[in-house]
C-alpha cells in the first residue's frame, strides 16, 4: 500500500484541495479510504516539512497547495516507486 503522505501529495498535484476533496480524490484514483485522523495527521506533517501549504479559505474547509519542494519530493518518490514496479513486473512475468 502507498503511504498516506504520498497519496495526499499526488492528489494535490492536480490542484488545490481541502481535506474532504482529497479524501474523495484519493479514494477514486487509489481505491484507498483515508480516515480523518490519518488524513489530517499526514497533512500536518507535510505542512511542517514544507511540502504543502494552506491557501486561505474557511478554516473548516481550508484548501492546501503543493509547494515546489513538495512537487520535487513527490517526483523523486514516484521515480523510486516506478523502478520498483518495473523490476517487480519483470520478475513476475510468466516464463
Amino acid at each position: 500500500m502507498v503511504e498516506p503522505p504520498l497519496l495526499i501529495l499526488a492528489s494535490l498535484a492536480d490542484g488545490d484541495k481541502h481535506g474532504y476533496a482529497m479524501m474523495t480524490d484519493i479514494e477514486t484514483f487509489a481505491g484507498v479510504r483515508l480516515g480523518p485522523g490519518t488524513l489530517y495527521g499526514a497533512i500536518t506533517r507535510l505542512e511542517q516539512r514544507g511540502f504543502i501549504r494552506p491557501v486561505g479559505g474557511d478554516p473548516r474547509r481550508r484548501p492546501y497547495r503543493l509547494t515546489a519542494e513538495g512537487k520535487r519530493y513527490l517526483q523523486g518518490q514516484l521515480a523510486d516507486l516506478e523502478q520498483v514496479v518495473k523490476v517487480g513486473l519483470r520478475r513476475t512475468r510468466p516464463a
